[in-house]
């Protein structure tokens, strides 16, 4: 497959007017990401408050994944993404008054940010399982990857975005813009023509469902190989995601400005990684590429505990960006092609739970971790442990079939 394949999907009428909506959508929630963290810092500058952000809107996803993924193969998969949506909508433009108002503080932040990682927790497997329905099989790892790519363009654009509104008329407005944008995937949602709900294999309790979910990782050993190897990459490569914001302001003496920068930068390299991966993924498979991706974290994780220059931090972001979209889609193509349509909402939801889990509980370790010993050992542990993780790797293959 050549590199021009990583376009493919988008030939698919209904997939390129979701994706693009999603892409709005992601550009604003990266916007409230970077508002919230950088507003912790000013509550609190400390490494493990400042983590506490990251677990907050990871830990419900961990938390709640699987109960919702049953529920999304339950119901109508197109208007539970809608009511979803409408809740982060407002929670982002409650979070924004109370900062214009000035009564925000750490409590209400880290408590709206617990509820939108529980709407993520529902909108995140669901919107996973919808992909399939929207292209053909062939088509379907690049739009995994296209997916991914969405993120990373969104980080790309909305941290440097979120920057320059803080900058020039607050850190209230990134909230504010970040729930317009969920009025975007509305729309898209609603204009979706020739939807069809998938049915259940079989009538069941919810109860009943829930347990036939947790039944695929005991004997589903594709998915089961494919979620051992999300938690020793995620694990530690969610160490400089926890950490971002004092490496911009210990470690490069930066302020929001080179943060959202930064962040842009991972953004960046994932997206110029991805013009890449189709050709990397036909030429060593989805293994090698996860195995490689997980190398060079472990670079990125050595380059942010020593770098003291912002420029070359920079360049250690846009190699953390191409790693991570390449171990992030090569996990999510592995975790899809292991599932069934009508079970497939569950299946990514246990994917979904480790995935946001390891961030989550991550991001309390290296947070703690950071507090204990420093920012720069903590990151530096985090590599060591990011290679060492790759010796089990080699007994989990991944399989893309």
């Amino acid at each position: 497959m050549s590199a021009a394949g990583a376009w493919a999907p988008l030939r698919h009428r209904q997939f390129a007017l979701l994706w693009g909506a999603g892409l709005v959508a992601n550009v604003g929630n990266w916007m409230y990401d970077l508002a919230a963290r950088w507003l912790m810092t000013e509550f609190d500058p400390s490494a493990s408050m400042v983590a506490l952000v990251q677990a907050a809107s990871a830990l419900p996803v961990f938390l709640l994944a699987v109960p919702a993924g049953t529920l999304a193969d339950r119901c109508d998969r197109r208007w539970l993404l809608i009511i979803v949506q409408a809740a982060m909508l407002l929670l982002a433009l409650l979070m924004g008054l109370l900062v214009l108002g000035h009564i925000a503080n750490p409590v209400n932040l880290l408590l709206i940010t617990l509820a939108m990682g529980s709407c993520v927790a529902v909108m995140s497997p669901t919107w996973q399982a919808i992909v399939p329905a929207l292209v053909t099989r062939e088509d379907l790892p690049q739009a995994i990857a296209l997916h991914a790519m969405s993120m990373n363009i969104s980080r790309a654009i909305g941290p440097a975005l979120a920057g320059v509104v803080i900058a020039a008329i607050g850190i209230a407005w990134p909230f504010l813009i970040n729930a317009l944008t969920f009025v975007v995937v509305i729309t898209a949602l609603l204009m979706w023509r020739g939807y069809r709900r998938v049915e259940p294999v079989k009538k069941e309790s919810y109860l009943a469902a829930l347990r036939t979910g947790f039944a695929q990782a005991r004997d589903n050993a594709a998915l089961q190989r494919t979620l051992w190897r999300s938690v020793l990459y995620y694990m530690n490569g969610s160490c400089y995601w926890a950490l971002l914001p004092l490496i911009a302001r210990e470690q490069l003496s930066g302020g929001p400005g080179l943060f959202g920068i930064l962040v842009g930068c991972i953004g960046a390299g994932a997206v110029a990684g991805a013009m890449f991966l189709p050709r990397l993924r036909a030429r060593i498979g989805i293994d090698k590429v996860q195995q490689l991706g997980q190398l060079a974290t472990a670079v990125a994780l050595l380059g942010f505990a020593l770098l003291r220059i912002p420029v070359l931090g920079m360049l250690a972001a846009l190699l953390a960006g191409a790693a991570w979209l390449a171990s992030l889609s090569s996990l999510n193509v592995a975790a899809q092609l292991a599932m069934s349509d009508a079970l497939r909402a569950r299946g990514m939801a246990l994917y979904t739970a480790v995935f946001y889990g390891c961030l989550a509980l991550g991001s309390l370790l290296w947070g703690q971790v950071a507090t204990c010993v420093g920012v720069t050992l903590a990151l530096g542990i985090a590599a060591l442990l990011a290679l060492l993780a790759l010796l089990p790797a080699k007994s989990l293959p991944l399989r893309a079939n």
